[in-house]
């Protein structure tokens, strides 16, 4: 069944977002296949807009005809699934993590407090994604980042402080746009390491499914991240001679 994006986007009264998926040619055929990092790369940065979204578009996948089912002979065994694609690599992993959320969260009402967080969320991902870095994952106020994958450069580990110091340079930007409580000012912790890691497993499912690194790598970035003062970078020794 074909899929008028316009009309779809109306009837979830999201249609200020119909130039941008018009503009990026999404169509019909790959609305059922975008994430949470396509919308926010198409604009949507409130995160209410992302889930309600997101939620639209499960349901078309849920709405799609079942393929049809050729029998096999009892004597085929059915193919073996593809084994996944992971891979050995080097990657540099960062670590971003929004300061005093939780007395944030106390001192605000939710949605202004979510509005707050997706505009701090939107800036991370300009500043990241001008560097070609990944944003892995978002959990709440903090964001997973990997640089190397899935592309990779020469200059990951000094791409990666760019970021971050673009990002910590951003927060005064925010400061300056977002209402908050009297004397709160916003601010970033954010920790670096560059280390080999196994990549390219899928874990999770639909739009809950990321992309996961096992290895030191990211333990190290995160204990960093709690070391880190406000809008202070911590970077691990590898990350320092590579930068």
């Amino acid at each position: 069944m074909a899929i008028d994006v316009a009309s779809w986007l109306q009837q979830l009264g999201l249609a200020q977002y119909e130039p941008a998926f018009r503009d990026n040619e999404v169509d019909g055929d790959v609305l059922p296949d975008l994430t949470a990092d396509d919308l926010i790369g198409l604009g949507v940065t409130l995160i209410g807009h992302r889930r309600k979204l997101l939620s639209a578009i499960a349901a078309l996948g849920a709405a799609a005809p079942a393929p049809a089912v050729t029998a096999t002979p009892a004597s085929v065994p059915p193919p073996a699934p593809a084994p996944a694609q992971a891979e050995r690599r080097q990657l540099t992993v960062m670590f971003c993590d929004l300061v005093g959320s939780t007395a944030l969260s106390t001192a605000m009402d939710p949605e202004d407090l979510r509005d707050v967080i997706a505009s701090y969320q939107n800036r991370c991902s300009v500043a990241i994604r001008h560097y070609d870095g990944f944003v892995a994952k978002y959990m709440g106020d903090g964001i997973l980042v990997y640089f190397g994958y899935p592309r990779a450069h020469e200059d990951e580990a000094e791409r990666s402080v760019r970021a971050g110091l673009d990002i910590v340079d951003a927060m005064a930007e925010l400061n300056a746009a977002v209402p908050r409580p009297p004397g709160v000012e916003l601010a970033v912790r954010i920790g670096i390491a560059t280390g080999p890691v196994i990549v390219g497993d899928q874990i999770g499912e639909g739009t809950a499914s990321e992309t996961a690194v096992v290895g030191e790598t990211p333990n190290l970035a995160a204990r960093l991240q709690a070391l880190a003062q406000p809008n202070q970078i911590v970077v691990s020794a590898a990350t320092r001679a590579m930068s």
